[in-house]
């Protein structure tokens, strides 16, 4: 699709809801309603069995009730729980650790995420509007902090539709898959990545907000134009970055891919995922290893990796895309540099540090000692 002709589609329609799809779309419809993109945010109201965490015993932690909660986000890694104010939501300040199956804090602490500067330290003073739910939803609007759906609904992705439920045509509709390598990988950028918003302040009726995420930006846009990704120096470890530029926190999938080989080579992100569901981890279009084997037709894995061929040590994202990036305590998710760096040995050999890990590696004669960092 050309790219003007992308424009004039998001200027002049409108957004309608993921149901409007569901007529004419029927199967990926039925698919995508299964896939945590359409069920981040529920309401335990409308679905009880949403609720993972475990509120039948006291806890010092937990100092409100199920009855108390208006919404809950996440149920793979962790869920937290929304509470509504005014035309606000906040989350209450305690989270459950689906894998430990324990109560944790949630308090961003100052000198963290870039945006505790500009809010106050409790939470009941920081807003999920312009904090979390511009990813969490569809439409966000920031004037009356109402949305047009919670989730990621159809029109996230293929912006917006009420032209298309008009009459569809292929030129009255984003297709992700069709647009260029960026602003392709933009529309999984938009949420994937660590950064700012270029106008921040935004202005609110409620008084001026700083947003956490790209707002303005429609599929089909030069997500640069409204978004900077988050800065990094070199062989600094901070809150955000390992020394080598490979992410040390979760929602930075595309901060790390838009530095890899993969990238550079016009990979996209749906080359290996399929947004719209499969029976794959992370709705992976082949489960990990053939998908890698898929380009990467002459690795013999278990030489390469000098790890007995179908053991975790021989998947390829055991050590190209290593659990190292923390989402709750020591729960981790994968990096997207597909670059490999010694930590990646020490998410199985707990007992040994990164130096081993380096010396190791560096000793292998197929593996150069310069390109272990």
């Amino acid at each position: 699709m050309a790219l003007a002709a992308v424009a004039s589609v998001a200027d002049a329609a409108t957004y309608t809801g993921s149901k409007a799809c569901q007529t004419c779309h029927a199967a990926v419809y039925a698919k995508w309603s299964k896939t945590r993109m359409a069920n981040v945010v529920r309401d335990p109201k409308v679905q009880p069995s949403v609720v993972v965490g475990d509120f039948s015993k006291p806890n010092p932690l937990v100092t409100f009730k199920i009855s108390d909660v208006d919404l809950v986000y996440g149920d793979k890694w962790k869920q937290r729980y929304f509470y509504k104010k005014g035309n606000d939501y906040f989350v209450y300040p305690a989270q459950w650790d689906i894998q430990n199956k324990t109560w944790r804090a949630y308090h961003p602490a100052k000198g963290t995420d870039w945006w505790t500067a500009h809010y106050p330290e409790d939470q009941a003073g920081r807003p999920t509007g312009p904090l979390c739910d511009g990813c969490h939803s569809v439409n966000y609007n920031t004037t009356t902090h109402e949305v047009t759906e919670w989730n990621v609904g159809c029109e996230k992705c293929h912006g917006p539709g009420s032209d298309h439920v008009a009459k569809p045509t292929k030129a009255n509709v984003v297709n992700p898959a069709k647009l260029d390598l960026v602003r392709g990988n933009d529309v999984c950028l938009q949420c994937h990545t660590q950064g700012q918003p270029l106008k921040n302040p935004v202005a609110d009726p409620s008084g001026d907000r700083y947003y956490d995420w790209p707002v303005g930006y429609t599929p089909g846009d030069r997500l640069a134009d409204f978004w900077k990704l988050e800065e990094h120096k070199l062989g600094e470890t901070t809150f955000t970055h390992f020394p080598d530029g490979t992410a040390h926190k979760n929602r930075m999938q595309g901060n790390d891919f838009v530095q890899s080989q993969m990238y550079l080579h016009n990979i996209r992100c749906n080359s290996c995922h399929d947004v719209h569901g499969t029976t794959n981890n992370a709705d992976l279009k082949k489960p990990s290893t053939a998908l890698c084997l898929t380009c990467h037709t002459g690795v013999k894995t278990a030489a390469h990796s000098h790890h007995a061929a179908n053991s975790a040590g021989a998947d390829c994202v055991g050590c190209h895309m290593p659990k190292i990036e923390q989402t709750i305590a020591d729960v981790n998710v994968r990096a997207h540099t597909f670059k490999f760096i010694p930590q990646a040995c020490n998410v199985c050999h707990k007992d040994k540090d990164v130096a081993w890990s380096k010396k190791t590696v560096e000793s292998w004669s197929n593996f150069s000692p310069w390109r272990v960092q």
